[in-house]
């Protein structure tokens, strides 16, 4: 499969017109539509849903466009990181990160390295750690900031000096914004937006002292910004960690931490077979100070 082809089909998804997608790849319309036609051909499937004025992905075409974008920046990052060889330091250090205040943390980190080290640049890629650990997986990540309990078996990793406080993000009108904390009982009859790393992860059922079922979940969500507009809507109450979201005096959420108190361990990990390039050993390096800096 032709790289070059996979970033024609590429265009293509994006454009949904060929005539758009030739002019923006400098090719002709022909030659364009042969290559796609090869490329069907090859996989043996239906890639493309041809209309009068638009040209749309089948579902085995929505499949490769993801498969396709994968290796494309693989090609990409592996093309940069043999051009960045030489004395200087340079070229990309991609971080995959879920919601965490430790984020500030690694920020530090970055202005240091990047203060020592001008022709670094940072790729940072946001999502849930089930989304992380993929990014991880596939090779799309060098590091990935992880959220405990996770499967750490086929990473090395550096623990956080930090740990993140799990509580309720509750509308100011809602009754349990009366309370300091969170109870198990208080969540009876109660609407509420999970994260779906807590379900997979089964982070509450030992809070809760029953099943995770019986709570009375109204939505789940990867990242936090869109459920705090549930929250304010009044969907519903939404669980996550403190420091997240703005809860200022003139705002109409507040937090709740649970009780008791459930806190979650923080791990900055990558692939034990990793091939450290000059930028990304350099990061790893920045990032022990960091945190023995921090724990001092």
């Amino acid at each position: 499969m032709d790289v070059r082809v996979l970033r024609y089909f590429l265009r293509v998804a994006q454009e949904e017109n060929i005539t758009r997608a030739a002019e923006a790849l400098y090719t002709t319309q022909s030659n364009l539509s042969r290559q796609l036609a090869q490329l069907e051909k090859e996989i043996g499937k239906k890639l493309f849903e041809r209309g009068s004025r638009t040209i749309t992905l089948t579902e085995d075409g929505m499949f490769l466009r993801k498969r396709a974008q994968e290796i494309v920046t693989l090609v990409d990052r592996t093309e940069a990181e043999l051009a960045s060889a030489g004395d200087v330091v340079s070229g990309s250090v991609s971080i995959g990160a879920a919601e965490t205040r430790a984020m500030r943390l690694i920020a530090d980190g970055m202005l240091a390295l990047k203060t020592m080290h001008p022709q670094i640049h940072f790729e940072l890629f946001s999502g849930s750690t089930i989304e992380v650990t993929e990014g991880l997986n596939k090779g799309l990540l060098d590091f990935g900031i992880l959220v405990e309990p996770v499967n750490l078996e086929r990473y090395a990793y550096l623990r956080l000096p930090i740990t993140d406080l799990f509580g309720l993000v509750i509308h100011k009108d809602n009754p349990l914004a009366q309370l300091e904390v969170i109870r198990p009982a208080d969540l009876k009859g109660q609407p509420v937006l999970c994260a779906v790393q807590q379900l997979d992860g089964n982070v509450f059922a030992g809070w809760l002292g029953e099943d995770i079922n019986n709570l009375d979940i109204v939505a789940t969500f990867n990242l936090i910004t869109t459920p705090v507009m549930m929250v304010q809507a009044g969907l519903g109450s939404a669980f996550t960690f403190d420091q997240l979201v703005t809860t200022t005096a003139d705002s109409d959420v507040c937090f709740r931490p649970l009780e008791p108190r459930i806190e979650a361990g923080l791990v900055l990990a990558w692939q034990k077979a990793q091939v450290f390039t000059k930028a990304t050993r350099a990061f790893l390096d920045q990032m022990q100070d960091t945190f023995a800096a921090a724990s001092g």
